[in-house]
């Protein structure tokens, strides 16, 4: 992947709204409400960035990759 989404508003909402959740586990907090909202605006962004997520195994990376940096900013 080129693009580096930590650097996308969309991620930095994404991780605000993860440490305001009070949600331990990012792939919950992916999985519902306002984790979704702003996983899909991230997904969205990454298409308009030229990032091909139309397979499912690229989607798959992509989603953890998000959860691995979620869980590495929150933990900080």
């Amino acid at each position: 992947m080129s693009w580096d989404f930590t650097e996308d508003a969309a991620f930095h909402a994404l991780v605000d709204a993860f440490a305001e959740s009070g949600e331990s586990s990012a792939i919950e907090f992916l999985a519902n409400g306002e984790g979704a909202f702003h996983f899909q605006d991230l997904t969205q962004n990454a298409a308009g960035e030229g990032e091909d997520l139309s397979d499912s195994s690229a989607l798959d990376a992509f989603q953890q990759s998000v959860i691995d940096a979620l869980e590495g900013r929150v933990s900080e």
